[in-house]
């Protein structure tokens, strides 16, 4: 009796220019999920390249990954006869990434909350920025199971839910700039921000603590990295409201951050395609 021929392992690179944030690896992922004939994705965020472990030739990886609109380009593909699979941390990486969004979204109650109280729409953004980052950790730890379109439809639902919360944002920064003259407490501002300010500094010690060389922890670094300079602008315009007495620094911040949240929105959405 034949043996039947087992297929080679291939190692293909992809560069994808696009590639800089938790949301983007989902939707690869997500883009990739059903393709039998993968074995293993590795990140390299920082360098934007992808690395697919695989059989058969390569050819419908790139059409997936080319159809995302991330400018992916295809480097090279070698054998790889000597690929192991490899043990992860996955669960210390979930209960990780489970505190992280624990944080986020304690400081989205927080800051949505205090923003209202104190009329900054500064505040409010910085919010719906936490509530953004507590979607991507939350939709990265449900996509660990279920089927390609139930994670399609969370995203879907996800990626509205966050478009939604950011027209209101937008809505309301109009409001304010054609309304009457109410000028934020700039103390709750600094006070608040500060806080949440601390909050992303303990999310990226724990994210640096585990030293993981995953690339969506990597990622999420990353991701919090950005958090912390939203958090520094929300300081400075509350001392530029406190100097010129004026609610434009809030509005201005406000409308920088709700953009954001838009275009991250926009990115979600892609998932549920």
């Amino acid at each position: 009796m034949t043996q039947p021929q087992r297929s080679t392992m291939q190692k293909t690179t992809f560069k994808i220019s696009k590639m800089d944030c938790p949301s983007e690896e989902q939707m690869i992922r997500m883009k990739l999920a059903d393709l039998k004939n993968i074995h293993s994705l590795a990140f390299d965020i920082s360098n934007r390249n992808l690395t697919v472990f695989h059989t058969d030739n390569h050819d419908q990886i790139f059409r997936r990954l080319d159809n995302l609109k991330f400018n992916t380009l295809f480097i090279d593909s070698v054998s790889a006869d000597n690929y192991t699979t490899t043990t992860d941390n996955t669960n210390q990486e979930r209960k990780l990434l489970w505190q992280v969004l624990a944080i986020n979204f304690f400081f989205f109650v927080l800051e949505l909350t205090t923003g209202f109280i104190a009329n900054s729409m500064g505040l409010v953004a910085d919010s719906l920025d936490m509530l953004a980052d507590s979607i991507v950790y939350g939709l990265a730890l449900l996509a660990v199971g279920g089927t390609v379109t139930w994670k399609k439809n969370v995203a879907k639902s996800a990626g509205y839910f966050q478009l939604t919360l950011a027209l209101f944002g937008f809505i309301e920064v109009i409001r304010q700039f054609i309304g009457i003259e109410t000028i934020p407490a700039f103390q709750t501002m600094i006070i608040v921000s500060t806080l949440a300010l601390f909050g992303n500094g303990l999310c990226l010690y724990l994210l640096q603590k585990s030293k993981s060389k995953g690339a969506h922890m990597q990622a999420s670094m990353i991701f919090t990295s950005n958090d912390v300079i939203v958090n520094f602008g929300v300081i400075i315009a509350g001392g530029l409201v406190y100097l010129t007495n004026s609610k434009y620094p809030d509005l201005i911040v406000g409308t920088i951050v709700l953009s954001i949240v838009g275009h991250g929105a926009f990115k979600i959405l892609k998932l549920s395609k």
